[in-house]
């Protein structure tokens, strides 16, 4: 990987917030880490050399002279132990750029869309959206703190993106669909959508796409 300069932390699950992993940038990038409220508690209680800073939903951190980061609210929870529910807060994050917004979503539900349109007020230049597309199975339950595919191409529709990279699947067996399932069914929402495969793509866990924001392309792929 490059040097990273930002590492975006939406929410303190697990398979969201690896304390080791975070320790690890930290010594070998020493990058800007930025968290919702309560997260840098945790951080800081984990390894006293972070220095995580906290943000509220609304508030930017300047990561530059030109690019600045927006929480935003998600419809999530958090929580890392029995007694700790809802004690941080989650959020989304819009990365402001010259040549477009990046918007990246952690975990979320749908519900009634009515963010995701805000998101897309606040940002009409979305550029690029990663969107996660997992964890959804049994529907009865998971459909309030994750989306599916067919929901994350609402999402996608609503912020009014250029283009989508799908996460959050093939990682982590954390619900009951299998591990193919997500990009199949994303494929099959695209095309009742009528929105062509090419703007919203779901990469394999590891693989690397450069992508040229201002031009809108992608440059090359590699698997993993």
């Amino acid at each position: 990987m490059p040097p990273i300069d930002a590492v975006l932390v939406t929410h303190n699950h697990y398979d969201h917030m690896d304390l080791s992993f975070l320790s690890r940038i930290a010594r070998e990038c020493a990058p800007k880490i930025i968290v919702p409220l309560g997260n840098d508690a945790i951080l800081r209680a984990a390894d006293g050399s972070l220095r995580p800073e906290a943000r509220d939903w609304g508030e930017t951190v300047a990561l530059s002279s030109e690019v600045a980061v927006r929480l935003d609210p998600a419809y999530h929870w958090s929580a890392r132990g029995m007694f700790d529910r809802r004690m941080a807060l989650w959020a989304s994050f819009a990365i402001g750029t010259p040549a477009g917004t990046i918007y990246f979503i952690g975990d979320t539900a749908y519900r009634d869309g009515a963010i995701f349109r805000e998101a897309a007020m606040k940002s009409p230049d979305i550029a690029l959206a990663l969107l996660p597309i997992g964890a959804y199975d049994p529907s009865w339950f998971m459909r309030r703190h994750h989306v599916c595919p067919e929901e994350a191409v609402r999402i996608f529709q609503d912020l009014g993106a250029r283009s989508a990279f799908a996460h959050h699947w093939g990682v982590f067996r954390l619900t009951d669909e299998k591990r193919e399932e997500p990009p199949k069914r994303l494929a099959l929402a695209l095309e009742r959508a009528a929105i062509p495969h090419e703007l919203f793509v779901a990469l394999p866990p590891g693989s690397v796409r450069r992508y040229d924001l201002a031009a809108n392309e992608r440059f090359w792929e590699a698997a993993p």
